[in-house]
């Protein structure tokens, strides 16, 4: 059996770790350094890197601690085990083992891994579910995400295209805007708090200092009328996939088109090269409910489903894999 060794990531690793997420099959710019430790006071950081007998970086795990559980790194929206698109089943299944094991003799007794949606990766690379199974995981929690296929036809519903038309005669503009006050501050934080009694994730100094950090991943896109904000999107652009991360708007039912207009514009023009725009969830309760009205909007895109699965394993699982080929 081929022999692997794994270290506790420090910050002798950072370049290590950021040139190998830049060319992994199933990683996106999340996994960056300089993106998981915006919030590292909030969490106690305990990513992993797996190392060959000849010292090559072969797999790495972002990821925080809390009691005896591991965690994708809870300051993510997904996480899993990061490989690049060389490394086979047989060899992850190696790795795998080896990292639950790692983990159970260092005191962590369950592992608790939010997966990377399909979407997110550059080649088939569901190398971890199966290993999930074969180790008696327990799927804790499925989100719905609401996801346009770019790349094959798709229908835009004509009450969408009725928002649109509107928005035209009210002679809304759109902006891409490198500033994010003017969202946080007059639409996204009110409304957040009104509708939801909640706040955004980010703080705004937190996501002007990551767009500072990757211009080109974090965009906003602001929509006005008479030079009066009115509504806006802030967008997470990975390779091939555009991720929805905040969106919010100025007065009640989408009266004056400006969502309508906004997310047409971005989807036929803007991004209709990439290969997805994922609107992301609209669950609630740990995934257990869909919030009916907000999910209907997104679908009159053209949107549709797919899965993003949370699971628990028990780090005493490992010997598990040892008898997966024949």
């Amino acid at each position: 059996m081929k022999s692997y060794k794994i270290l506790k990531y420090t910050s002798a690793h950072y370049q290590l770790w950021n040139n190998f997420v830049a060319k992994a099959k199933n990683a996106t710019f999340l996994f960056h350094r300089d993106f998981m430790e915006y919030h590292s006071d909030r969490f106690q950081d305990f990513s992993l890197l797996v190392f060959d007998e000849k010292e090559n970086l072969k797999a790495i795990v972002p990821a925080n601690i809390s009691e005896n559980k591991l965690y994708s790194h809870q300051g993510l929206t997904y996480g899993g085990i990061v490989i690049d698109s060389n490394l086979k089943l047989d060899k992850f299944i190696i790795i795998y083992a080896e990292i639950l094991k790692f983990l159970c003799e260092n005191g962590i007794e369950k592992v608790l891994f939010k997966l990377l949606p399909s979407i997110y990766s550059t080649q088939p690379s569901d190398e971890l579910n199966y290993a999930l199974f074969i180790s008696d995981a327990k799927l804790m929690r499925r989100d719905s995400l609401v996801t346009i296929d770019l790349k094959n036809p798709f229908k835009i519903d004509a009450n969408r295209i009725e928002g649109v038309k509107r928005a035209e005669k009210l002679g809304l503009k759109i902006s891409n805007d490198f500033n994010f006050t003017s969202f946080w501050n007059e639409v996204l934080i009110p409304n957040l708090e009104v509708k939801h009694e909640a706040k955004p994730v980010h703080t705004l100094e937190e996501i002007q200092k990551l767009k500072d950090k990757f211009p080109n991943n974090i965009q906003q896109f602001n929509v006005y009328e008479n030079e009066k904000l009115v509504a806006g999107t802030t967008l997470f652009i990975d390779k091939k996939t555009v991720h929805v991360q905040y969106i919010s708007a100025i007065g009640d039912k989408n009266q004056h088109g400006a969502l309508d207009y906004l997310f047409h514009h971005l989807i036929t023009i803007v991004y209709a090269d990439f290969a997805y725009f994922d609107f992301g969830i609209s669950n609630e309760n740990q995934g257990k409910n869909i919030n009916k009205g907000l999910q209907y909007w997104k679908e009159t895109f053209g949107a549709r489903t797919i899965c993003q699965d949370f699971y628990e394993v028990e780090t005493q699982n490992y010997s598990k894999l040892n008898q997966v080929f024949i």
